[in-house]
């Protein structure tokens, strides 16, 4: 019978834990992780995913810093409150929502967070790291998306290394990071993508299959192999008829129903790396605020 790998279990488990751990915290250091949301004028999808951030990081103990900001704010303006924000003593981590006005380079925007509060992972310098170090390593800040997909990988406790593992998606924020964290854990590891020849024969030879390509759907029954692991990361809002009426419904880039019986564990839309995204990042702030004490004491 095929596992759904239920990543909003895995993610209340993780924000048990790390509940947990910050109480450890403020009792060793008498201050908790502080994260500050930057949000740039008030696209409704963004609103909700700020709110979601911010009640979670609340019932964890992060204390929240909200900034909520005109859309029609300069890049300088902007780039000077991070700034503020970099040198603030409550500050460990810093989360600036995407995607930003399109006066803006965010780019930029993200290279100005501190990369000790890039609460994302994005910074250049994290994604070095990320990128030299040997294994998967505890004090690295890493993109939220491909570590809530490992962390989903081992909940199943199998073993990873030695597995065919091939990642749908060269983005900056889940491809390329996500082939770095399967090959630091000794999978053999294929990124394909919209260029890639022979993409549906590729998948099918895939152990582990991450689709981050932002396609409806796209995953076919065909697509994949006998008792794979599939990990869909897409999400899409695509008009179904239901009933005769016309609904918006949320859907992955693997066409959930033609695959599930195939595969031997895989992540439903929604319901499945959303919630683990989140909690990545409120243990991304939390490693930050160990960080900083861990080079105080050294």
């Amino acid at each position: 019978m095929t596992k759904i790998i239920d990543g909003k279990l895995i993610a209340n488990k993780l924000k048990y834990d790390l509940k947990t751990e910050i109480i450890q915290l403020k009792q060793k250091y008498n201050k908790v992780p502080g994260l500050a949301v930057v949000q740039v004028g008030n696209v409704a999808a963004s609103s909700v995913y700020v709110n979601a951030k911010t009640k979670s990081a609340n019932e964890v103990g992060i204390n929240v810093i909200d900034h909520n900001l005109d859309e029609n704010v300069t890049e300088d303006e902007l780039i000077n409150l991070i700034k503020k924000l970099n040198t603030h003593n409550k500050v460990d981590g810093i989360l600036v929502q995407l995607p930003l006005p399109k006066h803006m380079d965010e780019q930029i925007i993200l290279d100005t967070i501190h990369p000790n509060k890039d609460a994302d992972g994005f910074h250049p310098l994290n994604v070095g790291k990320l990128s030299i170090s040997s294994k998967n390593e505890n004090n690295l800040l890493t993109p939220c998306t491909p570590l809530g997909c490992i962390l989903m990988l081992k909940s199943l406790n199998l073993e990873l290394k030695g597995k065919n593992a091939v990642v749908i998606g060269r983005s900056n924020i889940v491809g390329k990071p996500m082939a770095q964290l399967l090959l630091k854990e000794s999978c053999t590891v294929t990124i394909a993508h919209s260029k890639t020849e022979n993409l549906e024969k590729i998948c099918s030879t895939a152990d582990i299959l991450v689709a981050a390509i932002g396609k409806p759907e796209i995953v076919k029954e065909n697509w994949v192999k006998k008792n794979a692991i599939v990990i869909d990361v897409g999400i899409n809002r695509i008009q179904k008829k239901i009933n005769g009426e016309i609904k918006y419904k949320l859907v992955g880039d693997v066409d959930f129903s033609q695959v599930k019986e195939k595969v031997f564990a895989i992540s439903p839309v929604p319901g499945g790396v959303g919630p683990m995204t989140i909690a990545c990042l409120l243990i991304n702030t939390t490693t930050a605020f160990k960080n900083k004490f861990s080079k105080i004491i050294n």
